[in-house]
């Protein structure tokens, strides 16, 4: 029973967030076993005390923007080595996240205009809504002088988020459970089995658009045994929403020693066959995957997507912890330093038994927003990080976050008021928006 229990408890947690006001108690609550106990808010570091997550300091920046450099030449779409599924992402652009584009023969206008008559309501709402203030904020507060690459754990399906934040990155690298998906799907799915996958994407995000964080507990059948890839889909409303363009699109594994491999034609050739195969099982093997997009008449910025159980230990159906499987760490690392973000993501980071990814922020971050489910000040400042609170906290709103509650009230009542006009993740005990960023100090 106790394995069942952390179990759960990991499912509904490490990917961005449940939504405790509309899930069960068991979501968020705070598993009993000493692996996964939150840390007491009296440590001053981690109890694990890894070295594998880099030990790098970058640099700190100031607030204060700098004159942008000239954009990198643009990347080629599709580099060797790697099986081209761009049109397959067009298609999924058009069909699923209702985007510019042909549409596959088979898929009747009627069914496009169902499922996009919802979704496209959903998108606007969601982009007059959240987008437009969080920009405006983000525009004003993002130093322009910070590391280029993009670094989102318990991401969920939130490309959107780290696209208002960090709209001229390079390089965002999201990590959750979910996998990004089979898109081969969307060459054979048809009537009413493709009307019922189109329902399950809209359901999903309408869900991500009106709460502004995604719900584990949907997100597993959604995602995981998904008809289309919907996690994917996500990144593509992404795209949608903020104007870019798809260029191209790759999946790939991660080599032992950080690198990746790109699924080629010979190991597309392995993968099951759509139709005799079930989707999880296909979903699976096409976790990770790597969009290339761009504004039109722009450089190519590049998104990954990796499936990954951020604890440090194994979870049964989660997959190897970092302990024992570390690929995703020495990826991170060949980074440098980095800028970050994370949200709702059930306040992981305050764990012992997340240690290892919240060591390799505090090693190689520049500068990072979240909401209290981030770094906590207990680990940030002795690694020479500085905070800056938005909006009030007075404690969490979920039993997983009481552990670190303390450190974040003291921090916030230290802080000058700042007023936020709009949620970033979680909201409080009393219901009231926060937003922290943490930056090196200079």
């Amino acid at each position: 029973m106790r394995s069942a229990f952390i179990l759960t408890a990991l499912l509904f947690a490490a990917c961005h967030g449940s939504d405790p006001a509309t899930s069960s108690g068991s979501a968020g609550s705070v598993p009993t076993t000493p692996s996964a106990k939150p840390a007491a808010t009296g440590s001053a570091g981690s109890a694990d005390g890894s070295a594998t997550a880099g030990s790098a300091m970058a640099a700190g920046s100031a607030a204060t923007p700098v004159a942008e450099k000239p954009a990198a030449p643009p990347v080629s779409p599709v580099p060797a080595g790697g099986h081209d599924f761009t049109v397959e992402a067009k298609a999924l652009l058009a069909v699923g996240a209702c985007g510019e584009g042909s549409t596959p023969e088979g898929v009747t206008a009627e069914q496009v205009t169902k499922h996009c008559d919802d979704v496209k309501k959903a998108q606007a709402d969601y982009t007059d809504a959240w987008v437009k203030p969080a920009r405006e904020f983000f525009a004003a507060h993002v130093p322009k002088d910070i590391p280029k690459k993009v670094v989102y754990p318990f991401s969920g399906g939130d490309l959107s988020t780290a696209l208002t934040v960090y709209p001229d990155a390079d390089e965002i690298t999201n990590m959750s459970l979910e996998p990004a998906g089979d898109p081969r799907d969307i060459d054979t799915l048809r009537g009413k089995e493709l009307d019922r996958a189109l329902a399950t994407v809209a359901f999903e995000l309408k869900f991500l658009y009106r709460v502004n964080f995604s719900n584990t507990k949907n997100m597993i059948d959604a995602m995981r045994g998904g008809a289309l890839p919907t996690e994917l889909i996500f990144a593509l409303s992404a795209m949608k929403i903020h104007g870019y363009e798809v260029v191209g699109l790759r999946y790939f594994k991660i080599n032992d020693d950080g690198t990746l491999h790109y699924l080629d034609d010979a190991d597309i050739a392995k993968a099951p066959t759509v139709g005799k195969a079930k989707a999880e099982q296909r979903n699976w093997l096409f976790s990770n995957a790597e969009l290339q997009f761009r504004k039109a008449g722009g450089r190519t910025q590049i998104y990954r997507h990796i499936r990954q159980n951020l604890g440090n230990e194994d979870s049964p159906g989660i997959g190897a912890g970092l302990k024992k499987d570390p690929r995703v760490l020495r990826y991170l690392e060949l980074k440098g330093p980095v800028a970050a973000m994370t949200k709702a993501a059930s306040y992981l980071l305050s764990w012992d038994s997340f240690s290892l990814i919240r060591d390799y922020l505090t090693s190689h971050v520049v500068w990072m927003v979240s909401d209290a489910t981030g770094v906590a000040p207990k680990w940030g400042k002795p690694a020479g990080y500085e905070y800056e609170t938005y909006g009030g906290f007075v404690g969490p709103h979920i039993p997983a976050g009481s552990g670190i509650s303390k450190d974040w009230r003291t921090e916030f009542d230290s802080e000058p008021k700042r007023e936020l006009g709009f949620r970033f993740g979680y909201y409080d005990i009393k219901n009231v928006n926060h937003l922290v960023i943490m930056r090196k100090k200079s």
